[in-house]
């Protein structure tokens, strides 16, 4: 398998996509009755707001525009403080330096990072199922059940150093999911063991880019495959629809960067979260 080399204009497809995603989800909760959602453009990336406690708020796909004015971050800031909400900017390190200088002298604060993951696909990837686990789409009938799954996994991550996601409130984390499948070309997963759901899956396809979009194992079921069957079957699925690469976003050391790389996953670049209080 080549091994990639992650170049600016690599990197900005890939945060380009990711500032899309947010915004088409976002743009969905600005059509409920008395939503106090938005989308902004800020210098090439965009903040969303979707509610309070959403995963969607934040500043996604900064860096490759050119510095932000002051002026737009002076408006991006207000805004989220009119709802009561710190301003979140996920900022790769591949980005203008100058950015996270500005941003530091406005009063932002790092609080972590998250590392951006891919695989080339231009060689088809083997397709591995672990004995005893079905990885199937979500067929009619079953959003419910890829839903609960979803958020009952994402809820009680893995080890600590797994994403927050437990911060999220279980029905605002099950809105942002809902809005996250219906902006796009996203395609849902189900691991089945034994007969039972043992996890679940997403995966947005768009302009030959599979991003992968999320996956769960409920706790009773780890330590058996099911997060490498589900990463083989994306993977599989993705190359059939033509992707040459495929990525996706984990904190790092943690169990879903090394589950990634066992699969032929390497590390493209990194994100610091960069978080200015509201005020």
């Amino acid at each position: 398998m080549s091994a990639l080399f992650c170049d600016l204009p690599l990197a900005e497809r890939i945060e380009r996509a990711e500032a899309r995603r947010m915004a088409d989800a976002t743009a969905l909760a600005r059509n409920r009755p008395g939503s106090a959602a938005f989308v902004r453009p800020v210098a090439g990336g965009v903040a969303t707001f979707a509610e309070a406690g959403s995963p969607l708020n934040k500043v996604a796909g900064l860096g490759f525009g050119g510095v932000p004015a002051a002026d737009v971050l002076d408006e991006t800031e207000r805004a989220f403080a009119a709802v009561g909400c710190p301003a979140q900017v996920e900022l790769a390190h591949l980005a203008d330096p100058s950015i996270a200088a500005t941003l530091t002298g406005r009063g932002y604060r790092l609080e972590s990072f998250e590392n951006v993951l891919g695989r080339d696909l231009r060689e088809p990837p083997d397709r591995v199922v672990p004995p005893g686990i079905e990885i199937r789409p979500v067929g009619p009938g079953e959003s419910g059940a890829w839903l609960e799954a979803s958020v009952d996994g994402f809820t009680q991550p893995d080890t600590p150093a797994e994403p927050s996601a437990h911060v999220f409130g279980r029905e605002v984390l099950a809105t942002a999911l809902r809005d996250l499948v219906a902006a796009g070309d996203v395609r849902r997963y189900l691991a089945v063991c034994d007969g039972v759901v043992a996890g679940a899956a997403s995966m947005c396809v768009t302009g030959g880019l599979a991003q992968f979009t999320g996956a769960a194992t409920l706790p009773g079921h780890r330590r058996r495959g099911v997060q490498t069957a589900l990463l083989s079957a994306r993977l599989a699925d993705a190359a059939a629809a033509g992707c040459d690469l495929a990525v996706v976003t984990t904190a790092p050391a943690s169990k879903s960067q090394q589950n990634a790389q066992r699969r032929g996953f390497q590390v493209l670049y990194t994100r610091a979260v960069l978080v200015k209080p509201a005020e």
